[in-house]
């Protein structure tokens, strides 16, 4: 009886303190396959996993918010969501306005064009249409190395809330070409009818962003990022979602 007893302590102690457990509410943008998507139902992808792999090792729990990737930053600052994970290059605009993790990915910015398109490198310039999701740094890098420089006329960048609906257009015939980080512009080169013509070397680092000053959930992500990264789990994702 006695033992019994016992037995119902520990696991009531258990379901306890796993209710105890903190929930951080994580935003993304479900829209950037191979990190982050929507599939039957459930939001997938390496960010969604390594996300997870990060709390279980760290002991919270998460709970996911799809939202416009241009809302996050917003969004954290308001304090609608916790963390910030989408595939989101570390600037240094973005780093005055929220505190970044360590970088868990490297990427440079591609061009696709349609897969019988004859398209090149310079479809960027004169009076083509440049397809670019809001906010992100395929957005800047055409802005600013582009337009600003007078290679692209401003009327010639079409700005998109999602990058599936700048795929939709390009396959649709409305734009020419979409620049977007190239791991993603790869995933769409082998599963969709389109080509990357052009890498554009940016040299940018993935991060995970949280609000301005909340150190101690950064350190909880550093410390669960290093820990899933010598485990041998981001090695596991990386062949999960990009091939060995």
């Amino acid at each position: 009886m006695k033992r019994n007893f016992l037995v119902f302590l520990i696991v009531l102690s258990v379901i306890f303190s796993m209710g105890l457990a903190t929930t951080y509410v994580v935003g993304t943008s479900a829209d950037f396959p191979p990190f982050e998507y929507v599939q039957n139902g459930k939001y997938v992808g390496f960010d969604m996993d390594l996300i997870n792999a990060i709390a279980k090792t760290e002991g919270f729990n998460v709970q996911i918010r799809d939202m416009a990737f241009d809302s996050l930053i917003p969004a954290l600052k308001a304090g609608v969501i916790d963390i910030a994970i989408a595939g989101m290059t570390i600037t240094k605009e973005r780093q005055k306005v929220v505190d970044f993790s360590n970088p868990y990915w490297f990427a440079d910015q591609d061009v696709i064009v349609g897969k019988n398109s004859k398209y090149t490198v310079t479809v960027l310039f004169g009076n083509h249409k440049i397809g670019v999701q809001t906010g992100t740094t395929g957005d800047l890098w055409v802005t600013n190395n582009l337009v600003k420089a007078g290679i692209l006329k401003e009327t010639g960048v079409k700005r998109y809330q999602s990058f599936i609906y700048a795929l939709q257009a390009l396959l649709n015939g409305a734009i020419d070409a979409v620049v977007l980080d190239s791991p993603v512009a790869e995933r769409f080169a082998q599963v969709k009818p389109v080509k990357v013509v052009a890498i554009l070397i940016t040299g940018e680092s993935y991060g995970i962003a949280v609000r301005k000053g909340n150190t101690a959930l950064l350190n909880k992500l550093n410390d669960g990022l290093k820990k899933v990264k010598s485990s041998g789990k981001m090695s596991k994702l990386i062949d999960k979602y990009f091939g060995k």
